[in-house]
């Protein structure tokens, strides 16, 4: 049994389940929105190469996605927008799109596993996991929907704004980056609180 599966498996043990894992995307870039997952996977289902999505190639994430998507029993993918980022805060905003994203599964789950340390403001019962995207299987799968779906995103964004390279940094605040919005200025899809920050 892989290690992934330690922390769920003794949720399920102990009464516990369905279980969902849940993670965002998106938080740091200066452009964009964010985006989260949640995922319900079948208990102590093996995804061979499953990780935290941040540890994996592009090509890896993809391919991974599509198994994901595939062997789920429910998944849900949600954004905040621009707009809600700008108007709640990135934390809040994050939350709405994780409550989205668990609104979404076809099943309630009994408990959602959160990656990071907070999780207020969750609609359902939730367990913060620091660092679950490398400890738990469901967290892990919901990392990987989240940054694939993010990322695409981007990737139409880079066609409609291209002076800015989305499709190399995704909106992340790269040094080419800063260049091309201090170049030709912010786009409607970059966050004004975020640019502040700028100099």
């Amino acid at each position: 049994m892989s290690a992934l599966w330690e922390l769920e498996n003794e949720l399920y043990d102990a009464g516990l389940g369905p279980l969902c894992g849940v993670d965002e995307a998106g938080r740091g870039p200066l452009a964009g929105p964010v985006c989260a997952a949640a995922v319900i996977l079948p208990r102590g289902l093996e995804i061979e190469g499953l990780n935290d999505s941040k540890k994996l190639s592009e090509k890896k994430r993809e391919g991974l996605y599509n198994v994901i998507v595939k062997s789920a029993l429910s998944y849900g993918i949600a954004f905040a927008t621009v707009e809600e980022i700008e108007r709640l805060n990135i934390l809040e905003a994050t939350f709405l799109a994780m409550n989205r994203a668990i609104e979404l599964l076809s099943v309630r789950p009994a408990l959602a596993l959160i990656d990071g340390n907070r999780d207020k403001g969750i609609s359902v019962p939730a367990r913060c996991v620091v660092g679950g995207d490398g400890k738990c299987a469901d967290i892990a799968a919901a990392s990987i929907l989240a940054k694939v779906t993010r990322d695409r995103y981007m990737l139409q964004m880079a066609e409609r704004y291209p002076a800015y390279g989305f499709e190399k940094h995704k909106g992340y605040g790269t040094a080419a980056h800063y260049a091309a919005i201090r170049a030709y200025g912010p786009s409607e899809i970059h966050r004004p609180s975020f640019l502040r920050k700028m100099h």
